[in-house]
């Protein structure tokens, strides 16, 4: 329930579920996976680290990575509340006697190095829940992400990334949120609403049963009138003793757009509060199952201002079908490519290594 696991039983049955359909799909006995740790409880901060170059003997003050180890421990010596624990420190920017903007200051040569990065957070006893649940389903596990840095890995491009935009993760109860700019997030939040808002509300007016409103949404729902002819009609069908029922889509796209609207409104709002005047000059890219509704772009345009905001499409990956390739699965498919960026990241490391002791 908006990202926390309230029942320990229920979420190991349903990932012992998911990996007996994978194995039996893919053929492959699965015993590791990646983890992605999400809901309400996240949070990010930027933070500033100072560390002084070492001399390494004849006068040399050469960078190397134990220097850029220790600016990062330096700027992630933060204070928080006694629940919580750091999930990832991404370093965003470094600099190096007063040279700012350095991407990698690996063997450059200074006297004082200093680190931005951003820290995200989570609730100690809501990250710990997954990860058990996923242990007590015996499976190893490689690694965890929070599922908004996922995202922006599947679905963001690099120039988004550099001119700043903001990804947008719709999900059942909760809307991730992750502003990234000069290749790095500079915020991090999530929002405690996401579709099953959207679907109560059309349960409510209509007075119909959620599930028959989930049907409706996902069949004929609409968030952007304009696309909405007039006269249209869609049938509501019977139920509880009640006959079948005409209703005009309009109304329908009416209190969907409703809703819709006012998610995208607590978004910017809530990144406005944080940018402190910051301009962004990107994208607006929306994922998750919320993004398949018709005319979500278009409102979010409306809404932000920005003109340019796009689903979240995961780019083309060797061997995934057409249907994987959607907003909804972008979390999962940045999941892969993370794990993928990982194990790249080790062997190149290892054959430097072999390289200097050769």
């Amino acid at each position: 329930r908006k990202g926390i696991v309230t029942n320990i039983e229920n979420t190991v049955q349903g990932i012992n579920k998911a990996v007996d359909e994978a194995e039996v799909m893919s053929g492959v006995d699965i015993s590791q996976c990646t983890v992605g740790l999400g809901g309400v409880h996240i949070e990010g901060i930027n933070s500033k680290g100072v560390f002084p170059i070492r001399d390494k003997g004849k006068n040399n003050k050469e960078i190397d990575r134990t220097d850029i180890e220790a600016v990062i421990h330096s700027a992630q010596a933060v204070e928080f509340a006694g629940d919580r624990e750091i999930i990832h420190v991404v370093p965003h920017s470094y600099t190096v006697d007063k040279q700012h903007g350095i991407k990698d200051p690996l063997n450059m040569i200074g006297i004082r190095l200093e680190a931005e990065v951003h820290v995200i957070t989570g609730a100690v006893t809501s990250i710990k829940h997954i990860p058990n649940c996923v242990l007590r389903s015996n499976l190893n596990i490689d690694g965890l992400m929070y599922n908004g840095l996922a995202d922006v890995r599947a679905v963001m491009t690099t120039d988004e990334q550099e001119l700043g935009s903001i990804l947008i993760d719709i999900g059942a109860g909760t809307t991730d949120v992750v502003v990234v700019q000069n290749g790095g997030p500079i915020i991090t939040t999530a929002l405690p609403v996401g579709g099953i808002q959207v679907t109560n509300d059309l349960a409510i007016v209509k007075n119909i049963p959620f599930d028959m409103a989930e049907k409706i949404k996902i069949s004929s729902g609409c968030c952007w009138l304009p696309f909405v002819e007039r006269d249209e009609q869609i049938l509501i069908p019977a139920f509880g003793g009640k006959g079948p029922e005409e209703v005009c889509r309009s109304e329908i796209c009416e209190i969907l757009q409703a809703r819709m609207a006012e998610i995208f409104v607590m978004v910017k709002n809530k990144v406005d509060s944080m940018l402190h005047g910051i301009h962004l000059g990107g994208s607006v890219v929306i994922c998750g199952g919320g993004a398949l509704l018709n005319g979500t772009t278009e409102l979010a345009d409306e809404i932000f201002g920005m003109q340019s905001a796009r689903l979240g499409i995961p780019s083309t990956i060797g061997g995934l079908v057409g249907e994987y390739r959607s907003p909804e699965f972008a979390t999962v498919l940045g999941l892969i490519l993370h794990r993928f960026d990982d194990q790249n990241k080790i062997g190149q490391i290892s054959s430097s290594r072999k390289e200097n002791s050769g």
